[in-house]
């Protein structure tokens, strides 16, 4: 759990913050501690802990994007289909004032679209199944899979330095299943 600017055992986490929290799959700078103070610096995040867990997931990877970020110019993570693997992500059980601030940061609707994803199997720690995880994925060519001799190049290959310099095409499709919410009107 992160509170003021420091990481907390989640047994010290608000109550139902399994049952009474949105879980949302974080992947790439989502999952780093100091996002979640860069976003309560930055975009308002406010005080209330943020709760997160370590999730293995199968079937799906976090893999370089096509496009550069505009904000720093490096190349962000998204995520893609991946059968077989198996990767370590984090899943934020996040309030819905939380999420609102996650779609923000993302770009909700033009990078990325928030979506209940269908592919793959995400667990917690504890062997727990997340159900019904929401996860932000490419809303357009931009955060789409970047194909390198026609394959996304997975982030746990290949550090961020490296990926800046990478050359290719965006992937038609991300290749998962994956239901987006709608927008709030």
């Amino acid at each position: 759990m992160h509170r003021d600017g420091a990481g907390h055992p989640l047994d010290t986490a608000p109550r139902g913050w399994r049952t009474d929290r949105i879980p949302v799959l974080a992947y790439g700078s989502n999952a780093c501690p100091a996002k979640i103070t860069w976003l309560r610096e930055n975009l308002g995040l406010g005080a209330e802990p943020v709760v997160v867990a370590r999730a293995e997931c199968t079937g799906l990877a976090a893999v370089w994007a096509s496009g550069l970020r505009e904000r720093d110019g490096q190349r962000p993570a998204t995520l893609s289909a991946a059968p077989g693997v198996t990767e370590w992500h984090a899943v934020w059980f996040a309030t819905p004032e939380q999420v609102e601030v996650l779609d923000r940061c993302e770009g909700r609707g033009v990078r990325y679209d928030l979506a209940r994803l269908h592919t793959g199997t995400v667990r917690l720690e504890d062997g727990a199944a997340v159900e019904g995880v929401l996860t932000y994925v490419a809303a357009g060519p931009a955060r789409m899979p970047l194909l390198v001799d026609g394959a996304p190049v997975r982030t746990a290959k290949v550090p961020q330095h490296e990926a800046l310099h990478l050359t290719g095409t965006p992937a038609l499709t991300h290749g998962l299943n994956a239901t987006p919410i709608p927008l709030p009107r």
